[in-house]
């Protein structure tokens, strides 16, 4: 993915957490280490605020508990962000899935975690499917929804729950749970099978899927 791409994705990401934060502050909690990397990669430039002692002292007092870290979109970064979307309204529109794959909408944290994935390929025992690192480098933001569209296949499908299994080990369920209801696939883990097991459930369908195309 393309640096601008990159820049793009973390304060997407960083305005979607920030929009549902009490304080309007995203803070340490809610963030795994690569995200807040990403972050704080874009503060010299002028995107990103980070919260000083006085505010973090605020925000611990708040929270009840330590606040070390937080962040927050200056207006630099609103404005990059609109211009980035405005921008995509000109651009043409995604052509639609070749046969044998489905369109599939992320939100910018199934986006983060699905980029860990593919990221990790050459030291997991179980990488990701043939074909899923091509889609996740090659999606779409459409600006209207604030959602990142690409195309998989049922197995790309199978490999994403498996990135999202691990991501819910390692931190929040929310985007496991979420593609599980939207395309009918989550990992599971399993003490009969010894190992996590793919579940495959029934799905709400999503633009561009037929009617029963869960698998």
């Amino acid at each position: 993915m393309r640096s601008g791409e990159k820049r793009i994705a973390v304060l997407e990401e960083l305005d979607e957490r920030q929009r549902a934060a009490e304080h309007h502050w995203v803070v340490d909690e809610e963030e795994h280490v690569l995200f807040r990397r990403g972050v704080e990669a874009v503060v010299g430039e002028g995107l990103v605020e980070l919260a000083g002692r006085e505010t973090c002292a605020e925000l611990s007092a708040y929270a009840a508990r330590p606040v070390r870290w937080a962040a927050r979109l200056t207006g630099h970064g609103r404005d990059v962000l609109v211009f980035a979307r405005g921008r995509a309204l000109t651009e043409p529109e995604v052509c639609a899935p070749a046969p044998g794959e489905q369109l599939v909408e992320l939100r910018p944290a199934q986006m983060v975690a699905l980029r860990v994935f593919v990221a990790l390929a050459d030291e997991l025992a179980n990488p990701p499917a043939e074909g899923l690192a091509e889609q996740v480098r090659g999606a779409r933001f459409t600006p209207t929804d604030k959602r990142w569209r690409l195309h998989l296949t049922q197995e790309q499908i199978a490999s994403a729950a498996y990135g999202f299994y691990l991501h819910r080990l390692g931190g929040s369920a929310a985007e496991a749970n979420r593609f599980g209801r939207e395309y009918g696939a989550i990992y599971r883990s399993s003490p009969t099978a010894g190992e996590p097991t793919l579940i495959r459930v029934p799905a709400v369908l999503q633009p561009g899927q037929m009617e029963g195309e869960h698998g």
